[in-house]
């Protein structure tokens, strides 16, 4: 008798690759919640460096580029739309007026549990499929514009911003 996975090898590659992706994506979640645990909310209203943006500023950039992948990737709905303009459109400190520490953690938990939700219902083929960013046409002469692709460019993406709020930990 042959197994699932011996019958179809790409596919269990290509879940096996899905698998590191997610599981990066969620390390990078750990590591990021596990410092804001650890930092008074006090410390994340204050510059990661001089010259620099707060890390409050920062916050609600990640959750608005991540909420983004929602539409994105075709899953829903966004669930902070309005966030755009504070922290994707406009550089930190334009607006005197910005959601609190408090509301921002909330809103990037809440995010977090709704986007592994989507990601734990996505099969393999979808994640290869194209995003809502790219036409047809592109998608064809470039199939490596998938959505997968797009979880990797976020991860990556919340990585650099995790490196930036480190030094508040000094």
């Amino acid at each position: 008798m042959i197994t699932p996975d011996k019958a179809n090898p790409l596919r269990e590659s290509r879940e096996v690759f899905i698998k590191m992706v997610v599981s990066n994506w969620e390390l990078q979640n750990q590591r990021l919640n596990g410092l804001l645990a650890k930092l008074p909310d006090e410390r994340l209203l204050v510059s990661v460096a001089e010259g620099k943006n707060r890390a409050i500023y920062l916050l609600g950039h990640l959750v608005a580029i991540n909420d983004g992948m929602i539409s994105l990737l075709g899953l829903g709905e966004r669930l902070y739309p309005e966030l755009d303009e504070l922290f994707v459109k406009n550089p930190d400190g334009k607006f005197d007026q910005i959601p609190s520490v408090a509301e921002l953690k909330a809103k990037w938990t809440n995010l977090n549990q709704v986007l592994t939700g989507y990601f734990a219902e996505l099969d393999a083929e979808e994640w290869f499929r194209k995003h809502n960013a790219i036409s047809d046409e592109d998608f064809a002469r470039e199939p490596h514009r998938n959505k997968l692709n797009i979880l990797i460019n976020r991860t990556n993406h919340q990585a650099y911003h995790l490196g930036q709020l480190i030094f508040l930990k000094a």
